[in-house]
């Protein structure tokens, strides 16, 4: 068997034939050549309802700036997340594949909820700016979450197929809001100097010096620069997914990460005091700039414009997540998992695991009845999980372009030679972001200010530890036995031909021994 020294890359190919995948029962509803090659390789058929979804650049990166701790080296700590954030999504191997799949499922599900939380409680936020009279309670808040979770359900069972749509208005949408608040923050609120936004710093966790609260206070930069390669679960629905989803990727974090970081220092400029920001009785900081810039309508305007794109993200983030979930099921990782990979057969979407994350996105939310710090606690879980997957996944991708690259499959978009000096810097810095991501916010530590994210990551790392065994035995005899004998490829005539180079021996090495047949 002739072997690449380098993976071979693919032609695209935007044909919409059917390949022999795709005769099967459940074959793929809409695609190319390459997408039924991909899923082929993978030992699967599509299942889920497939789009004609090409060049669609999803919001990708959620910019938020709600909730933030120590506020003032805020500048310093995005622009090193948005540069070093890892945004890479990688195979892992199946040998261990349940365990870090464990993690990312529940890293996902963390992320779910958190979109959730923070649309409740900041509606919470403007009841409270309206009727001065309100007393917050954080049941209320956990009220307003469970509504939130209950559109997002009915908006991706019953209204899946405007979805396509729907993300191209609200990526226009997102832009012109975006244009809107950075314009009301540069004319109508007091502003600061330059010195006080860049060179001023203070800690507000009680901790002994500036450097150490602002290793602890990261985690909001951090988090606001997470699921980006959300698109990546959405594949198996998407047009050419190969290269369509990985640009998708790219110019989504990059075009949101230079807006997001423009955004934030335009909103740090327009806080007039940061001491009263952060004890704001609306609990969001954001709502006092506004407050200071615009009147009580003005406030419900702008925080409107917010609410809106963060809702249909929250929407979008179920939807990905409720795939994420069903595949790792579909692979056999999960328990019950013939239930939670169930695709209902009228509308070719995950139902039954759409349900399982908003049933545990309202879980989550049940921490903000006993804890002060309920939402620093979901995105803690949501980074820590997630930084651990990462860590796992591009370790073995960069042994193997270290090791046998020849090993590694086709692909129709890279980053060249820039790929691997990205891998290890994204490696380096997914460890550094765990270390931080589980440590309290408050250097003395109460029931009420307890990081809980320690307790329910530490529980399902050890839970996935047991069952990992079992379940990794269930992926490796799912994938090997429900993939067929070669991959093919498109011969470029609508039809396929099997892989006799570089390609076919790439899911018959173990990662740990990749000497060529």
């Amino acid at each position: 068997m002739e072997v690449h020294t380098k993976p071979p890359r693919l032609g695209t190919m935007d044909v919409e034939v059917h390949s022999p995948a795709g005769s099967h029962e459940g074959g793929r509803q809409a695609g190319t050549v390459l997408d039924d090659t991909d899923m082929h390789r993978m030992g699967k058929v599509q299942e889920l309802k497939g789009t004609d979804i090409r060049r669609t650049v999803p919001l990708g990166l959620r910019v938020r700036i709600a909730a933030i701790p120590e506020i003032p080296q805020l500048p310093y700590r995005y622009l090193a997340s948005a540069i070093f954030f890892p945004n890479y999504a990688v195979p892992v191997p199946t040998d261990h594949a349940a365990q870090p799949g464990w993690m990312s499922v529940l890293a996902w599900q963390a992320g779910s909820a958190s979109g959730s939380f923070l649309t409740g409680t900041i509606i919470q936020g403007l009841i409270t700016i309206r009727n001065p009279d309100y007393s917050p309670e954080s049941w209320h808040g956990t009220l307003f979450v469970f509504a939130m979770i209950f559109v997002i359900y009915v908006f991706n069972v019953y209204a899946s197929d405007a979805m396509p749509v729907l993300n191209n208005l609200l990526m226009i949408f997102h832009v012109l809001s975006w244009c809107v608040i950075l314009i009301v923050l540069w004319a109508m609120a007091p502003h600061r100097t330059a010195k006080s936004v860049f060179t001023e710093w203070s800690t507000q966790g009680g901790w002994n010096s500036i450097g150490l609260s602002v290793m602890i206070g990261q985690i909001s930069a951090i988090y606001g620069s997470l699921s980006s390669d959300a698109t990546a679960h959405m594949s198996e629905e998407v047009s050419n997914a190969g290269r369509n989803v990985p640009l998708a990727i790219a110019w989504g974090y990059f075009t949101n990460g230079i807006m997001a970081i423009v955004l934030l220092i335009a909103y740090l400029f327009s806080i007039p005091s940061v001491e009263d920001a952060l004890s704001d009785e609306t609990g969001f900081p954001f709502l006092y700039v506004f407050r200071n810039a615009v009147s009580t309508a003005g406030v419900n305007g702008l925080t409107s414009i917010i609410l809106i794109p963060v809702i249909f993200s929250n929407i979008f983030f179920n939807a990905s997540t409720s795939r994420q979930t069903f595949a790792f099921a579909r692979d056999r990782g999960l328990p019950f998992a013939d239930w939670i990979a169930h695709v209902d057969k009228r509308r070719k979407i995950p139902v039954n695991a759409i349900f399982l994350s908003c049933l545990i996105s309202c879980l989550l939310s049940l921490i903000n009845i006993g804890s002060e710090t309920a939402f620093n606690a979901i995105i803690s879980l949501n980074v820590a999980a997630l930084m651990y997957s990462y860590i796992i996944s591009i370790s073995c991708v960069i042994y193997r372009k270290l090791k046998c690259p020849e090993t590694l499959p086709a692909r129709r978009w890279d980053m060249g030679s820039w790929g691997l000096p990205v891998n290890i810097i994204g490696l380096v810095y997914s460890c550094f972001a765990l270390f931080w991501s589980l440590w309290p916010g408050q250097k003395h530590v109460t029931a009420e200010t307890f990081n809980w994210s320690v307790v329910i990551f530490g529980g399902v790392f050890v839970i996935s530890l047991v069952l990992g065994t079992d379940a990794t035995a269930s992926i490796q005899w799912s994938f090997t036995n429900n993939r067929q004998s070669e991959p093919f490829q498109p011969a470029g005539n609508g039809k396929t031909q099997p892989i006799t180079s570089g390609y076919g021996g790439v899911f018959r090495k173990s990662p740990m021994n990749c000497a060529p047949d």
